[in-house]
């Protein structure tokens, strides 16, 4: 019996490798781009844009569609484009000044080589999430701390607070430090684990995607807090209250380390 279950199992992972190694080999098939220094600020805004894109469609279709104002944590607000702006400069101010220049030092240390297997389906899937979970920890820290000591807040944490309500394209407004703080969070998560580079551009997409979801100010009845049982996912109207009242739900995207220190404050679910 246990033979035949060792059977299943391989079979089962090597089929997930196989859903995934065509994937991965038209990736490999443009080596020259993907491990260029160009890359990874490309893929970083694109995929951030990507993701707002849908949030800042909603947002101008707001006042003329009332049905949608039904799915806003604040029905009243729209952002004008006053807000908008300076957000998407200070994101592309940021991968040209800060981002782009450091892949350039890492690309010119030396291309890591592109093993030639995509991961296991599995292995992916669970790296993922481990990533999030380890994230959700280390920012969590780090976010209490910025806004427990005085001099923090005023000097790097400011500045995401501005935008109260938020929305989509607020996410990326932060400081330097706190752009680099979670760069430092991912990269040493993704070390940590070992992840195969395709795990790591998944794991991107994924983190960038709850991200801009929890600024959005929308909560639709397929937002991920709702496909995540038991409340252990915040979601938009858990981050909201973050940023109205300031002193409750620290953690990004988990609620057990709040749930843990007594930070915990619940949603009004809609």
């Amino acid at each position: 019996m246990s033979g035949h279950n060792i059977s299943e199992s391989h079979v089962l992972c090597h089929s997930g490798q196989l859903f995934l190694q065509p994937v991965w080999d038209r990736l490999r098939s443009r080596e020259a781009f993907t491990q260029s220094p160009f890359f990874p600020v490309i893929f970083s805004i694109t995929t951030y844009v990507g993701c707002c894109l849908p949030f800042a469609i909603l947002d101008v279709l707001c006042p003329w569609v009332p049905a949608l104002r039904g799915y806003k944590i604040q029905p009243d607000f729209s952002p004008t484009a006053r807000q908008l702006l300076p957000c998407l400069g200070q994101t592309l101010y940021q991968h040209l000044v800060f981002v782009f220049p450091a892949t350039l030092l890492h690309w010119a240390s030396g291309p890591a080589l592109l093993p030639p297997d995509a991961p296991e389906l599995l292995q992916l899937v669970t790296h993922v999430v481990l990533c999030l979970l380890l994230f959700d920890a280390e920012f969590f820290v780090w976010h209490v701390l910025h806004h427990k000591v005085p001099w923090l807040y005023r000097t790097f944490h400011k500045m995401h607070h501005k935008n109260s309500p938020s929305f989509a394209l607020a996410t990326q407004y932060m400081s330097s430090w706190e752009l680099f703080s979670l760069g430092f969070f991912d990269m040493v998560n993704i070390t940590l684990l070992q992840c195969h580079p395709l795990t790591v551009m998944v794991f991107h997409v994924v983190n960038i995607w709850l991200s801009v979801e929890d600024h959005s100010g929308y909560e639709f009845p397929w937002s991920t807090h709702k496909l995540v049982p038991f409340g252990w996912y915040g979601g938009v109207a858990h981050h909201d209250l973050h940023h109205s009242q300031f002193n409750c739900n620290f953690a990004p995207y988990f609620t057990h380390w709040d749930r843990l220190l007594g930070t915990l404050q619940p949603a009004h679910a809609k």
